[in-house]
Formats: structure tokens, sequence, C-alpha cells
């Protein structure tokens, strides 16, 4: 059967109805492959459609979590379930088979999602939008002619255009929250250590990387991350438990926050007027429902953080990279990987261990200047993107003459330049898609918090959430 009302409902509303029996899980897997069917062709967020493994998953009996039978997307980089092939956006990797499910896939799976298929990403997820060459150019469901953002973009996609209400995403220097800016849906980036990463992983990308999800709604997003946090056998590092719950927070008012507004950071290019207008509405109607903004400018040393930043970032792609060559047998090459990429390799074969430990001593500087300023604030304001949302094409890893620093400059610096810095931090940092900019895309904002302190921007992203509700907006194609 195929639900009609599918993509008026978020992930626990769905749930509520099987759990009514109002629908069957089968129900909407097969609702959610027909969307998949009638928009991917135009969208290409989806690469793999896992329809028998999703009933077999069904038919051998689901768990009695909270997201019980709602279908659910899996990004083709990082987290991972047993037998799930991936090529992380690379003909290098293409056709990698893990043999395990990682242990936050067993926690989405103790969870009741269903997983129907996986979404596109960048090469190795170093990109700012989504448009590897062995996918082809993953498009915006609000206008085709965009990018949905990255490196998180197939996932962003598929729930801003209704395919599915929850998808797997993760975050090492905006990667849930730019497609949550480009897609209008929400993305938020958990503390450090907050989900696990294990067992094959233990510090992903030397502490700047999260794992989590994208999602149609702020209670979703709280809900799941209720399910998924927490540490897992030999963690390297865990976040401080909530005092009461993620949803639980999301459903109560926050009271009075002090909010200390972020409208440019060292080395960022300054915003446009149109986001600078927003920025501004954005701080009215926080004072309207009594919170208290101020301006504050963060200080750090922006080549140190980076240099850092590339650095570790190039240290961890490059092996990857290896990896995949020995599990592949292919040789890292311009016939293999992207110009970026391999510049990148080139530049990770290139660095010595004591360098490694000069860059983590740089984004500690880095992170002590930023926790100093957050002793006087609940939360932090930003803007989600310094400009309007990319055009396919533009951010281009195979444009001539790009190498890694002017790469990097133009997808962070230039682009997503409020995204990065809390991935060093390790703050938790939400997407909100509160406005619609002139030319019809999403317009977001950035609330970030203490570290370790999701529900406080729970609380506000569930008030802005009724204050100015998003959920009636819908790209031109939505299921």
């Amino acid at each position: 059967m195929i639900f009609a009302e599918y993509a008026q409902y978020d992930g626990l509303g769905l749930a509520e109805l099987v759990r009514r029996r109002e629908v069957s899980p089968a129900d909407l897997v097969e609702t959610a492959l027909a969307a998949i069917e009638r928009l991917n062709p135009q969208v290409n967020c989806v690469v793999q459609q896992l329809r028998d493994d999703a009933l077999a998953e069904i038919k051998a009996g689901l768990p009695y979590g909270p997201f019980r039978g709602v279908p659910f997307l899996v990004k083709e980089f990082g987290m991972h379930f047993k037998g799930m092939r991936t090529s992380a956006g690379s003909r290098l990797a293409a056709g990698v088979q893990f043999g395990n499910d990682s242990e936050l896939m067993k926690r989405c799976r103790a969870a009741g999602l269903v997983t129907i298929g996986t979404t596109t990403t960048p090469e190795m997820a170093f990109n700012a939008n989504s448009e590897a060459l062995v996918y082809g150019p993953t498009r915006n469901p609000w206008n085709t002619g965009y990018s949905v953002g990255g490196s998180s973009g197939g996932a962003g996609a598929a729930v801003g255009s209704g395919m599915v209400p929850v998808a797997h995403a993760n975050d090492g220097g905006g990667s849930i929250r730019i497609p949550a800016a480009c897609n209008g849906v929400v993305g938020m980036k958990p503390s450090r250590g907050r989900t696990p990463t294990g067992p094959d992983a233990g510090i992903f990308l030397w502490g700047m990387a999260i794992e989590f999800a994208e999602t149609r709604t702020v209670r979703d997003s709280a809900a799941l991350l209720d399910l998924l946090a927490g540490p897992d056998d030999g963690y390297f590092y865990d976040a401080p438990p909530p005092r009461r719950g993620f949803l639980s927070a999301a459903v109560t008012p926050p009271g009075q926050l002090r909010v200390g507004v972020v409208d440019r950071l060292p080395g960022g290019a300054p915003i446009t007027r149109e986001i600078k207008n927003r920025l501004n509405d954005t701080r009215r109607l926080l004072e309207d429902l009594g919170h208290i903004c101020e301006p504050v400018r963060l200080q750090y040393d922006e080549e140190q953080f980076n240099e850092s930043s590339i650095r570790l970032w190039a240290t961890t792609l490059g092996y990857f990279m290896e990896q995949f060559a020995a599990i592949t047998g292919r040789k890292i090459g311009p016939k293999t990987v992207e110009a970026v990429t391999l510049e990148v390799y080139r530049y990770a074969q290139s660095l010595k261990a004591l360098q490694l430990e000069e860059a983590m001593v740089w984004q500690n500087a880095v992170c002590r200047r930023v926790g100093a300023v957050m002793r006087q604030y609940d939360v932090l304001l930003t803007p989600g993107l310094a400009r309007d949302v990319a055009k396919l094409g533009e951010l281009d890893q195979n444009a001539q003459g790009v190498d890694m620093r002017a790469w990097w400059q133009q997808i962070i610096q230039g682009y997503s330049a409020f995204t990065a810095l809390f991935n060093t931090t390790g703050q938790p940092a939400i997407m909100l898609p509160l406005w619609q900019a002139k030319s019809g895309l999403p317009l977001a904002m950035q609330f970030v918090g203490r570290p370790g302190d999701e529900e406080t921007l729970y609380s506000l992203a569930g008030q802005l959430e009724q204050a100015l509700p998003w959920a009636g907006r819908k790209p031109a194609l939505y299921a």
C-alpha cells in the first residue's frame, strides 16, 4: 500500500501511526521508495535502493523503538551496516563493502529505523557541496540549478524533498549544518563525544567530526539523539549526559537566555546584505521572546586555525585513501581521485609527526579563546552561510589551478564561514531553516551552545519552531 499522507508526518508521527496500526512498516517502506523513484531522477541524492533488505528486516521483526518502521537512509561515508557497499564518493573506493554494523548503526536499528538505501557524498566528504564525479551532481529540490551543500548533501536533499523524515549524516567542518541550510531542514551537530564512533574508529577526524542525522523537525532530532547518545566500548572521550533528556528539553521553553550575536569570524568573508538583515530579524525575534542579545567578537589566530584544520583533514583523508587503495587494489592518482583530493593526499604525505602535534596545540589555543567567551553566553547566534546557496558547478574541486589551501579558503572561509570553528571547539551547533531568501531558497541561522549543552539548543530550537514555523514551506520537488 502507498500511504498518500506520508510526507505530512515527521519520523515520530509515522512511528505513532505504526504503533496504532494505521499503517505498517512495509507500507512506509514502499511509499518512501515510490517517492525516491519519482524524485531521485531529478534530485540524484539516493545511490542505492535496498527494498529487499528493508522488507526482510521488517519480516524478521523490528525492535519496538520510538522510530519503529520509519524509513531511513545512510550516507556513503562514516557510519555503516553489515554488507553495505560504498564508494565514499570516489572512484578509488567504489565497491568497498563493510563486514559489520558500526555501534551507531546498531543503535539506529534499535530505535526502529528501517534502512532503505544510501545517499551521496562528495569525494571523501571533503566539500561543501555534493557533486562527486562518481555519482554526478546532487541537485537542490528547491531549485535544481543549485547545490544541496555537503558533505551530507544527499541526506539533506532526501529529507528536504520528503523522501524520508530522517537520514544519517556526519559533520567534520559543517557537513550536517551546510546541507541543512541549503535544503531547509534541521541539522544538529552534537557535542564532541556525544555519539559513538566505534568499533572501527576512535577519535574521528582528530576530534573534529561527529556522527548524527538530518531531520525535518526539532523533536525528531532531539528524540533521535536521546536514543543514539552515549559512549561505546573502549571510547576515547564522552560528552556529559543530559540533565533531563533532549526530547524533554525540546518541548520545554528555555527561559531567558543570554545570546551573543556573531556576524563575522576571523578570516571569514563578510556576509551579504540579505543575510545581515535576516540575522538582525533573528535577533529581534529572540528579544521578543525574552532573550538578551548583544554583539560579540570571537578572536583567535585565523592562520593557525586554518592551517591546523587543513593538516588534520589531510592526514585523515590520506589515511582513508591508502586504506581504500589497499582494499580495491587501485592506485591513488588522477584516474581514481579528484584534483583537490589528490592535492590533499600529496600534502598528507609531506607532513611530519611533529607538525601534527603542533596542529593540535593550535587547535587547543582556538578552543581556549572561544571557551573563555562562552562563559558569558548561553548561546551564540551566527548566520548559516556567509552568502547565498551556491549554484551547481560553482564549488568545483576539479577547477583549473585550485590547490588545497585555495580550496579551503573557498569552501570554508568564503562560503561556510561559520561552521568549521565549532568542529574545532567541539561545541554543539544546530542549523534552523528560519527564513526564505528572495531567491526562494532556504536561508538558515546557526545556534551554538556551550560544550555538552545540546539541551539548551533544543529548548531554544523548539521555541523558534513554534514562533516562526517552517513546516509549511515545501520545495518544488516534494514527496
